[in-house]
């Protein structure tokens, strides 16, 4: 025996499905084969079973009963008020769902899970409702009966000969956590109808003779123990890991327009849940698809939707041969059976196979299953709507043009002496031309028969008549016709084929060119712009942005107009706003084309990733507007895209946030190791010069000398912590320039006056190209830059070197230089002589090692001013620190405005 071993991918995608279940409220259902079973008594029942148990219970809504017994147990329930809506001149009671949301009790009472809310509401269906209590983390009691699942209503219609209008998908059912068959027998079942216990007495007799005739009954109650069974075996299998994982098996269901589809559609989903396999519904868009009457473009949107309900994966492919397409598409895809529905429609004369024929003989592989189309008169989904094609004036001045073209080129001929035959080819290219150029196929088939009849007309005796003396004409005019159309349909199928494969193309190539563009994107903001510009090129529609923080809306992104204008508010409201929040706040779509809040005026889809994103797309879509499918499929790509970009841009701004955490760490622990190290030395010497002079045993040199170490000492301290608050200020960008003109002579020379004061001890040389060289700088930042390089030239040479300091103008900068002769710095150190706290190892003059800031604030400096520092050797000994400022420019009129 083979041992079937589990997927590790399927293992982890359960387990992530457990984390998100375990968060989300559980939904029992009370079971039952028909109205009357008892199925809201129990659930009641149940309900006082949980307030007993120390549950926190409401009830949500009860549909309306005259049954005692079961009024009785609303007793010592908290009933929360219904919502009262007028419709259609009626006060009508629906579930309050807001109101239920804001109480959040622990366990909510809803009765009729298949119930049709009425228009307005957020949701459609009141299985939307419940979906979004147990998404807000409440438990949910609610009923149902077997005739309302998606997938058995066909098997529901034959059984009773009626089907049922309100149905909900079949995953809501297998998701259930607890399904509770109410069973009784359906001979007590009709003696509760014939007591007036179910229906009032007119419409118990009218049940009695439709819906409740005991062989209904006993079908409905064996169809329920079914189902009740299948649930039961599912969750058995589960708990014992047996059988959980899907099989191999992998089913196809063809998507059509057929009122029949809908029966081919549940039967292959009852077939993938019977065999646990994957389920796809495929729909092959041939040349005719978009020429279906809007009754069966309707029926099509209504099949997806109910493959969608069903569980299927929809997928599109395009072409004419519709087996070729489905035999290609299993292939690739792994398919091992395919569904089918077979229509009563006769094959034409030179088909020599039906699509189902085709299908086995292109692939025998597969298992083909034939639903059989029972309904009768059943339009053919190719047929072409001819009414729904727009003659146009200028498609008829088009044609009209190229037949009288046609005409004098083919007299032009025969005065030539071209024969018949050539002349008919001439006519046959008029068509051909016509059917091209013209964007209705009726052009085509017109103008096949004007061809006819000109050439007869014109080019065959009698002339100028519709006669012919020669009867083997009509030969030639039969196989000119038949040429003309059949050149006309396949001229029009090939343009039809291009117009899809350019579509396909274009939009093949934004997803592509997607991908690219968001991944160049350097923030959030662009990644939302080149997004809303993607998405919209993608669908051809105006499309907003929403982002949202905390339930707030924070921006909104209008789009806009190649003339620059925006979209109105009536696009851009309050109501349109809260479907936003809607969706942000469930991450669920919402509006137009969507179950939920169908009344907006977009389609919003939240953009779903690892993080609370908060972004939402939303689509504008005018009155009767709908995206197709394969638009659809490559949006939730590009939209996957999107979220895949933000995610890893909010990673990546994560992983900066945590690197900079650590940098500022590592920055406090050396400001504090240096700070602790470096403060010590003068400390230390203030200190001990301080108790020496208390001693007052010193003559008045020694005390002068000891005040002098003192005040240097204070000094350096002092110019330590400047430089810690200028650097402090700087980064945290709290420094605001107070740009001056002023003459780089006199900063110079402010700056020399506050100097280490073993300066005297050094050469130091002034050399200005220019006198009235001035600079546009913040005097006060720029000064402290020239003492921080020229201190740093004293520390690290002898006594006796020279230090000059040079300042000339390049282009419109200034440049100020400060060189030294001392012993250079070498390679390695050049790379971090500006870092913070970079010290060099090499011994220096006045014996007292900086914290490295003072070069580090030169930089910080300069940089705000837009300037550039640098380091360069100077030959043949020694080092230059240099930096630029921004040139001020003087007129000699001005020049007496500046002392010296």
């Amino acid at each position: 025996m083979r041992e079937t071993r589990p997927n590790p991918q399927e293992i982890l995608k359960e387990i992530n499905k457990n984390e998100k279940d375990s968060k989300r409220g559980k939904l029992k259902i009370f079971f039952g084969y028909a109205a009357g079973v008892g199925k809201t008594y129990a659930m009641l029942e149940a309900a006082h079973s949980a307030i007993a148990m120390g549950l926190d219970v409401v009830v949500g809504y009860i549909e309306p009963h005259t049954r005692p017994e079961t009024l009785a147990l609303l007793e010592g329930l908290e009933l929360l008020p219904n919502l009262e809506v007028a419709y259609r001149g009626l006060v009508l009671r629906e579930f309050n769902l807001d109101l239920a949301l804001s109480r959040k009790p622990d366990l909510i009472i809803v009765d009729e899970l298949a119930h049709t809310n009425v228009k307005g509401l957020r949701h459609e269906k009141r299985y939307s409702d419940i979906e979004e209590l147990l998404d807000a983390g409440i438990d949910v009691y609610t009923t149902l009966n077997v005739q309302h699942i998606e997938s058995l209503n066909d098997v529901v219609a034959s059984i009773t000969n009626i089907v049922v209008k309100e149905r909900i998908p079949d995953r809501i059912f297998k998701n259930a956590f607890q399904i509770e068959l109410i069973d009784v027998d359906p001979s007590v079942l009709i003696e509760r109808l014939n007591s007036g216990k179910i229906y009032v007495k007119n419409q118990a007799k009218k049940a009695l003779k439709n819906f409740f005739i005991r062989e209904n009954l006993v079908a409905l109650r064996e169809l329920a123990l079914r189902e009740t069974a299948n649930s039961v075996n599912k969750e058995v299998m589960i708990n014992k890991n047996e059988n959980f994982y899907h099989t191999n098996e992998h089913i196809l269901v063809c998507l059509s327009s057929s009122p029949s589809n809908s029966k081919v559609i549940r039967t292959a989903a009852r077939m993938a849940e019977a065999f646990h396999g994957k389920f796809t519904a495929l729909f092959v868009e041939t040349t005719s698809s978009r020429e279906l009457k809007e009754g069966n473009i309707e029926r099509l949107r209504e099949h997806v939707k109910l493959a969608k309900d069903l569980g299927a994966k929809i997928e599109t492919v395009y072409g004419d041969d519709v087996a070729y397409q489905v035999s290609e598409f299993s292939k690739i895809s792994s398919v091992s059976k395919v569904i089918i529905g077979r229509t009563k429609k006769k094959r034409h004369l030179w088909s020599r196979f039906g699509i189902v024929d085709r299908l086995i003989e292109l692939a025998p592989e597969l298992d083909v299953y034939i639903i059989p189309d029972e309904e009768e008169n059943v339009e053919d989904i190719n047929k072409i709507c001819l009414n729904k094609e727009k003659i146009t004036i200028k498609d008829s001045l088009k044609t009209l043009g190229i037949l009288i073209i046609t005409i004098i080129i083919s007299l032009f001929f025969e005065n030539l002496g071209f024969s018949e035959a050539n002349i008919i080819i001439v006519f046959i290219l008029g068509v051909l031309i016509i059917a091209k150029e013209t964007y209705v196929r009726i052009y085509g088939v017109i103008s096949s028969l004007f061809s006819v009849l000109l050439f007869n007309f014109f080019f065959t005796e009698p002339k100028f008549t519709f006669n012919a003396y020669d009867s083997s004409y009509i030969f030639t005019f039969f196989i000119m016709l038949v040429s003309a159309l059949i050149t006309s349909t396949l001229t029009n199928k090939v343009k039809v084929q291009a117009n899809k494969s350019a579509i396909t193309a274009y939009r093949t190539n934004i997803l592509l060119e997607s991908s690219s563009e968001l991944g160049r994107c350097s923030d959030l903001e662009e990644i939302i712009l080149k997004s809303q510009e993607q998405v919209s090129r993608l669908v051809k529609k105006p499309v907003v942005v929403y982002k949202a923080k905390n339930s707030q809306i924070e921006n909104i992104y209008n789009y806009k107009f190649k003339d620059g204008s925006e979209l109105s508010d009536k696009y851009i409201n309050l109501d349109e706003q809260g479907v936003v929040l809607w969706v942000i706040n469930n991450r669920k779509y919402a509006g137009k084309g969507t179950e939920t809040l169908p009344g907006a005026k977009a389609m919003y889809i939240p953009v779903l990733g690892q993080e609370d994103i908060g972004i939402v797309i939303g689509i504008i879509l005018e009155e009767g507007e709908e995206l197709e499918e394969g638009e659809k499929s490559l949006l939730i790509a590009m939209i996957n895209q999107v979220s895949f970009v933000i995610d890893n841009y909010i990673l990546e701004e994560a992983k900066k946030q945590a690197l900079m955490q650590a940098e500022n760490e590592k920055f406090k622990a050396n400001l504090l190791r240096a700070v602790s190290h470096d403060l010590r030395t003068p400390l230390t010497s203030i200190s001990g010069s301080a108790s020496l002079l208390l001693n007052n045993n010193f003559d008045e040199e020694t005390k002068r000398k000891l005040t002098l170490d003192i005040y240097d000492d204070s000094i350096w301290l002092i110019n330590l912590v400047e430089n810690l608050l200028s650097v402090s200020r700087i980064d945290n960008g709290n420094i605001n320039l107070n740009r001056e003109a002023q003459l780089v002579e006199e900063i110079i020379l402010e700056a020399l006056q506050h100097v280490n004061r073993n300066a005297c001890d050094y050469n130091i040389e002034i050399d200005l190209k220019d006198e009235l060289l001035m600079v546009n700088a913040d005097v006060r930042l720029i000064i402290q830059v020239i003492i921080n390089i020229v201190d740093n030239a004293i520390k690290y040479t002898e006594k006796g070197s020279n230090i000059k300091i040079s300042a000339f103008s390049k282009g419109d900068n200034v440049i100020i230089e400060i060189a030294d002769n001392g012993v250079g710095i070498s390679k390695e150190d050049k790379e971090h002589i500006f870092d913070m706290f970079f010290t060099s190892k090499k011994n220096i003059s006045d014996s007292r090692r900086g914290l490295g800031l003072g070069l580090a604030l030169c930089k910080s400096i300069i940089n705000v001013h837009e300037g550039e520092i640098y380091v360069r050797d100077n030959k043949p000994r020694g080092t230059i620190i240099g930096f630029s400022l921004q040139r001020f420019e003087v007129n000699n009129n001005e020049t007496s405005n500046f002392s010296y």
